[in-house]
Order: structure tokens, then C-alpha cells, then sequence
């Protein structure tokens, strides 16, 4: 073997040996957390988007509905329920839920069976 044909070699062998071991040394459970400041994407596929404040105060949360399915709550600054628009579990079809200042919920809003454009509640 020459001296070129070891330049390519050599360094070839030892990087297969390096993501080898690495991949024994390293376990993929600690390679699930990503910190970026910024992404773009032209797709982005999930389970859930968490937007929090500067405080870590959740403010915005999209995801699914346990056996129904997506739903997106918007939170006040601390964090309480102030609308929410999603499908639900009980129904088939959409509707918007509202909550008071304290987070409770004071109503609903959601297209009937007949799919007539009238609200219910």
C-alpha cells in the first residue's frame, strides 16, 4: 500500500470505528432533546407544540385529544385557560370552549348536527 492510498484509507477506518462506538457509547435516549434558537422547516411533524413565556409559563399549547382530535388552548399570562378551539371527544366535529378570569369554563360554541352554521351551548 502507498503512501496515498493510506491517506485514504486509514482515515476512512478510524471514522467507522469512531460512529461504531459511538454508537454504543452513547445511548439514542440521550440524543432526543434538541436546543435551537431558531428553525425553519417546510414541514415539521408532532405530537405536541408547547409555546412558553419567558418564565417558562405555558401560553399556547397544541396537540391531540385523547380519543378524539387536535385541540389549541390559548392561556393567559399566568398561564389560565382563555379559549380553547378544537374537536371534542363526546362528538363528532369542531367548537370553541371560553373560560372566565380564573380559567373556568363559561361556555361553548359549536356547529350542530345538522351543519347549519348555528351555535349551541
Amino acid at each position: 500500500m502507498n503512501s496515498r492510498e493510506r491517506w485514504t484509507v486509514y482515515p476512512l477506518l478510524f471514522l467507522a470505528l469512531g460512529l461504531a462506538v459511538r454508537a454504543v457509547a452513547i445511548p439514542a435516549e440521550s440524543l432526543s432533546a434538541a436546543k435551537v434558537n431558531e428553525l425553519e422547516a417546510l414541514t415539521l411533524t408532532c405530537r405536541e407544540i408547547i409555546i412558553q413565556g419567558d418564565d417558562g409559563t405555558v401560553l399556547v399549547r397544541m396537540g391531540r385529544v385523547e380519543g378524539a382530535g387536535g385541540r389549541i388552548e390559548i392561556k393567559d399570562q399566568l398561564g389560565r385557560n382563555a379559549i380553547a378551539i378544537g374537536t371534542r371527544s363526546d362528538a363528532h366535529g369542531g367548537g370553541v370552549e371560553y373560560f372566565d378570569a380564573d380559567g373556568n369554563a363559561v361556555g361553548t360554541s359549536s356547529a350542530d348536527s345538522q351543519a347549519d352554521g348555528r351555535s349551541i351551548r
